[in-house]
């Protein structure tokens, strides 16, 4: 996919697993633990309860199609060709034409401290 064109979806792979029993443990990890938080995507993103308003514009002006995944609902072989032991969570992919590629690493989400930093990085990456 070449940089310069806008992808038609983005996936959003957070570190934490579905299902309501996760959610609920992460809620409170996030509450009373949020240093030791795994996941840096969902600390910056979401509140404890809801996604944040600010993220939600965000999303809603990128003028793509979005997915949320859990790493437990996260199919590797149906967005990247490769191993999936290669890959850490959390991570976001662009897609264009079915064809996706790794648009923010783990370790690159894990470098943002707040919600615009990791805007930032995402609009920078995109070209916008």
């Amino acid at each position: 996919m070449p940089v310069q064109q806008k992808p038609q979806r983005l996936v959003f792979v957070y570190n934490a697993d579905s299902g309501l029993f996760n959610t609920m443990a992460d809620i409170a990890h996030k509450i009373f633990s949020p240093a030791t938080y795994q996941c840096n995507l969902c600390k910056i993103t979401h509140g404890n309860f809801s996604m944040r308003t600010q993220w939600k514009e965000f999303i809603e002006s990128l003028s793509c199609d979005i997915d949320y995944l859990h790493k437990d609902e996260f199919e590797p072989g149906k967005y990247l060709q490769g191993s999936a032991a290669q890959l850490e969570y959390p991570l976001i992919l662009a897609g264009q034409d079915g064809r996706y590629r790794v648009l923010v690493d783990a370790q690159a989400i894990n470098d943002c401290g707040s919600l615009d930093e990791l805007t930032r990085l995402i609009a920078s990456r995109l070209g916008a």
